[in-house]
């Protein structure tokens, strides 16, 4: 079994981008298992430029993922389009400025950040929210056709689009519904390639999920080896051991010979780089099958319930129809 292509996002304040690869087994590493980089565009830094000519100079494939500054809610969402858009437009700018060559775009699309802050303080302030949402479908409308605009003029510049989207988003287009979109702020967009955030050191039934989930994705995402935005009041899940993310790493090979891994500061930190080039892509890995199974019946009730969500007349006719039939029936047995 070759070796799958393999992407590492790094997600770093410029001092510290440059630190990381001021040593010059990172740039041997990503070379020793032709990997790209996913970078995170924190900032339209000349010290940000300065890393990505150094991986250009190395024929290091580079995405430019994109990000806003926290105050806009650091990933794209529902409510952020316009400043998705004017952020991309100053992206350019600063490309053509230093002479920067990319080998995609990367659209992040998850929650706000502030409003996953304020989940930690008072989770309640943030049902009436939700509750509108909930009843605005014209909000996510708008968005969808704001980001396939960008999607567009992103090709249109001669770029591949990636999206990286949380593994729900499958059920969501299975059931039919937008309900998630509209209360989490996602946004579901067609793009190029869809990399699934399949990270089992952030979620519950962990190596399961992934290995539900893993068939339906175009790139799976593992982790965390470490690293990542910090959030107020949020104590970071410890970080994959070696042992899990070579587990993690068959699991989603089995489906897929694209994967990206959260994060290239991990692995450098843990000494996972210097050692994935030696890795065994062909040793035997037993799969969750049981616990999968279990989050198969999970995922099966949420589409229930999302489907329900979509077509409430059909749920209120079919309801009132069961009743009739049960009061009709009671009826007869009276006689």
């Amino acid at each position: 079994m070759a070796q799958p292509q393999l992407t590492f996002f790094c997600e770093l304040e410029a001092d510290r981008l440059q630190r990381l690869f001021a040593d010059e087994a990172v740039v041997k590493g990503l070379r020793a298992v032709q990997g790209s980089v996913s970078l995170g565009i924190l900032d339209l830094s000349p010290e940000r430029a300065a890393v990505v000519r150094l991986l250009n100079q190395h024929h290091i494939p580079v995405i430019a993922w994109q990000l806003l500054p926290k105050e806009q809610g650091y990933w794209f969402n529902v409510d952020n389009a316009p400043q998705a858009a004017a952020r991309y437009q100053a992206f350019k700018e600063w490309t053509a400025e230093h002479g920067l060559r990319w080998d995609g775009v990367g659209l992040d699309i998850e929650p706000d950040i502030r409003e996953m802050r304020q989940l930690t303080v008072d989770r309640w302030s943030l049902l009436p929210v939700l509750l509108q949402r909930g009843l605005d479908t014209e909000r996510l409308r708008r968005a969808q056709m704001q980001y396939q605009i960008l999607v567009a003029q992103i090709r249109a510049d001669g770029y591949r689009v990636d999206s990286y989207q949380m593994p729900l988003i499958v059920d969501e287009r299975r059931a039919g519904s937008t309900l998630l979109q509209r209360l989490a702020g996602l946004v579901d967009i067609a793009v190029d390639r869809e990399v699934l955030m399949l990270y089992s050191s952030l979620m519950p039934y962990g190596a399961a999920l992934l290995w539900s989930y893993a068939p339906d994705a175009q790139s799976v995402g593992v982790g965390v080896t470490g690293g990542g935005v910090e959030i107020e009041g949020v104590t970071p899940s410890p970080p994959l051991d070696w042992d899990e993310f070579s587990r993690d790493l068959l699991l989603a090979h089995c489906w897929t010979d694209d994967i990206h891994i959260f994060s290239l500061e991990g692995c450098v930190q843990q000494g996972f780089l210097s050692r994935l080039p030696d890795f065994d892509w062909e040793a035997p890995i037993v799969p969750p099958v049981e616990s999968a199974a279990q989050v198969q019946r999970l995922r099966q009730a949420l589409r229930a319930a999302l489907w329900a969500s979509a077509h409430p007349w059909l749920v209120t006719m079919g309801l009132l129809s069961i009743l009739w039939m049960l009061r009709g029936g009671r009826g007869k047995r009276k006689t």
